[in-house]
């Protein structure tokens, strides 16, 4: 059965995309730790980190600090920090997330937003690419 990233990159299941290519997809986490917090999933449904093969490995963390990039110009924060856990769902993914203190990265603190602000934030961090 197709994960939820799947079901979101097929276009079955809406984000809030900040941008895609061939190979992966970041969009906003819906139950994010702080403002801007972004999920880079590879298109190709594989389910540990360590289980994808070295190209798409070292493509993923290069698209991943393209976006962390763009997310430290558009969100103000003291930096991202990337957290890769993975037991949630079973396809690879890396949680890009603003920081401010250690709090931010730590899954037990979440923000809401509208779906308006996250909008907003997602077309932010995609003007900063």
């Amino acid at each position: 059965m197709a994960s939820i990233f799947t079901k979101i990159i097929n276009g079955e299941i809406p984000c809030y995309k900040i941008t895609e290519n061939d190979d992966f997809i970041a969009f906003l986490d819906v139950n994010p730790n702080a403002k801007g917090h972004t999920l880079v999933v590879p298109k190709k449904e594989v389910n540990k980190l360590f289980d994808l093969d070295n190209d798409l490995y070292t493509k993923l963390m290069s698209f991943s600090r393209k976006i962390a990039i763009a997310m430290e110009k558009s969100i103000p924060c003291k930096r991202i920090g990337m957290s890769v856990i993975g037991l949630e769902v079973p396809h690879v993914h890396v949680h890009l997330i603003p920081l401010q203190n250690m709090e931010d990265i730590q899954f037990n603190k979440k923000d809401k937003f509208t779906a308006i602000e996250m909008q907003e934030i997602a077309n932010n961090i995609a003007n900063k690419l």
